[in-house]
């Protein structure tokens, strides 16, 4: 099922690779100041998605290997692991 376009606008790149997202598209998107999003990108397109509406399986996608390394690797779990 294709998806009905609410909205396009230009918008600049800055130096800092910072963009701003226009207010239309912010208040269609549910987008409020301090709101987190998500940057997912694909091999033709990038979108900006309110973390609100990952999914858990998404979320997961979305993790890094160092912060679950972080979460996940410890002595212990090496130790329980070791055998398998």
């Amino acid at each position: 099922m294709e998806q009905q376009i609410k909205e396009i606008r230009t918008i600049t790149i800055t130096d800092k690779g910072q963009i701003c997202i226009p207010r239309e598209a912010r208040d269609i998107a549910g987008f409020q100041e301090g709101s987190k999003v998500s940057l997912i990108v694909y091999p033709d397109r990038v979108e900006i998605r309110s973390m609100k509406k990952i999914s858990d399986v998404m979320f997961a996608m979305l993790a890094s290997e160092d912060v679950l390394a972080k979460s996940w690797m410890s002595k212990e779990d090496d130790e329980a692991w070791k055998d398998l």
